[in-house]
């Protein structure tokens, strides 16, 4: 009886040993994470650098010399792109884009390292993202909700109110106490489902993803290989990627689960689809390879793969690197627009009056102006007295919508706008672009204070006249 105890005991642990064996075989062994936070500068002690008192010039800058035309012309409604302080200050946005259950949630969760923790985003084989996430660093786990964000002036995401408050319930922000999150934000976005209409979804869907793509430092566009057609909602979103080229990576990801013939003719069917897309001479760059903490399946190109998610991460290392100088160049680049949004409109009022006379009717006269502006020279003016790019002058068609809602009347010339305290608008944001903004970002490659800056050391160049200006 014994014996036979004994041998119900051996049977009964081999029967238990073997099971923990063939769970132990069932779970997927992890990568190394080392080159991941080597590349990102993870496991460096270094302080962050200071740029406060960047930050507090910059601010200066723009609410002294940019703001006040830009409120003026009343440029907002011709962009729809409003500055505020939280964006000013505000850290480099990584935006991800792309087709339901292409990885975007499980590439976010492995660079943070949340799979299996408490923190990690949810993930699955259906569309599981159906809101706006906004991934940033906090001292403790916590959500925030979309009206709360929207509500707080120190963020970033206030302008968000004006899509409306279907919208803000599909707005979410999360905190996670993480090293990277204080140099960057991410921004998980829902999977574009081709076969349901926009209108479904209760809020305008392109218009928010145009306000995270103008915002955006960086913009992962992820496909995998069972997703690379490309529908409507696809092709308006590359529409609304134009001019953003640069800062456009594409990704194919889970590209270990293909063999190497099918992975090139994925590869090949991938840029055979977004070559029509993409208007630009050269072709993207396409970064092939796995974004998830498992192991590369066998026999596929494991080197390869590791070296196409370094070089990723190479260049995302390099957007939080370079985060002041693209924040002051961004708004140089705002206030290059606004100024010349103040020229075009200052020329639709000068001809307006110029065109008027006793018996005219207004309405017509302006209406004629702003159907026909070459017929007046409107543009061609423009690029004749100032120092503007043709290519950076706006479609004009949207002056007509522009002027729909704004009256000609409501505006004054920009030789009009100057007082003996606080000078002329033009002439200040001028001097913003072509000396306080290059010295400010001349100072931060030269190591200097912020408030000992030297136009000799940037080469800022002469600041050009107001040819507005009444003598």
């Amino acid at each position: 009886m014994k014996r036979l105890n004994l041998l119900c005991c051996c049977v009964a642990s081999l029967l238990l040993l073997g099971t923990a064996e063939v769970e132990d075989a069932s779970e997927p062994t992890k990568r190394d994470r080392s080159h991941l936070e080597n590349t990102l500068k993870l496991n460096e002690d270094k302080p962050a650098d200071d740029f406060s008192g960047v930050l507090q010039r910059l601010r200066k800058i723009y609410h002294a010399s940019i703001k006040p035309l830009e409120q003026s012309y009343r440029y907002n409604e011709l962009r729809q792109h409003e500055i505020t302080d939280g964006e000013i200050t505000s850290k480099p946005m990584v935006l991800f884009l792309g087709p339901w259950s292409v990885g975007k949630s499980s590439m976010i969760n492995y660079l943070l390292g949340l799979d299996d923790t408490p923190y990690q985003l949810y993930t699955g084989a259906e569309p599981t993202t159906s809101e706006f996430t906004v991934i940033m660093h906090g001292p403790k786990l916590k959500t925030i909700e979309g009206i709360v964000m929207a509500a707080d002036s120190a963020r970033s995401f206030s302008p968000l109110e004006k899509f409306g408050q279907n919208f803000l319930e599909k707005l979410i922000g999360i905190e996670v106490p993480h090293k990277l999150l204080e140099r960057v934000t991410f921004v998980d976005t829902p999977g574009i489902i081709e076969n349901r209409k926009q209108q479904e979804r209760g809020y305008p869907f392109n218009d928010v993803c145009q306000w995270f793509i103008d915002r955006a430092d960086l913009i992962f566009v992820v496909f995998d290989p069972t997703k690379l057609d490309v529908g409507l909602e696809l092709e308006m979103l590359f529409r609304q990627l134009k001019g953003r080229e640069s800062q456009i990576r594409i990704i194919l990801n889970k590209a270990d689960s293909l063999a190497t013939q099918e992975l090139m003719r994925v590869y090949g069917a991938l840029f055979w689809s977004l070559a029509p897309l993409i208007n630009v001479t050269e072709p993207p760059r396409v970064y092939v390879s796995s974004f998830w903490p498992h192991e590369y399946h066998p026999d596929t190109h494991k080197d390869l793969f590791l070296k196409e998610e370094i070089s990723l991460l190479e260049d995302l290392n390099q957007v939080i690197e370079n985060r002041m100088e693209n924040k002051i160049a961004f708004i140089r680049q705002h206030a290059i627009r606004v100024r010349i949004h103040a020229l075009l409109v200052d020329r639709y009022l000068q001809t307006y009056k110029d065109k008027m006379t006793f018996f005219s009717d207004g309405e017509l006269v302006f209406r004629d102006i702003v159907e026909d502006p070459d017929k007046f020279f409107i543009f061609k003016s423009i690029l004749a007295k100032t120092n503007v790019s043709k290519f950076d002058l706006p479609n004009r068609e949207a002056y007509k919508d522009f002027f729909g809602i704004n009256p000609i009347t409501s505006f004054k010339l920009l030789s009009q706008q100057c007082s003996y305290m606080g000078g002329c608008y033009l002439e200040k944001i001028e001097k913003a672009i072509t000396r306080e903004l290059p010295d400010l970002l001349g100072s931060i490659g030269l190591g200097k204070k912020p408030n000992v800056l030297s136009c000799d050391v940037t080469g800022c160049g002469e600041t050009p006249k107001n040819r507005y200006k009444k003598p």
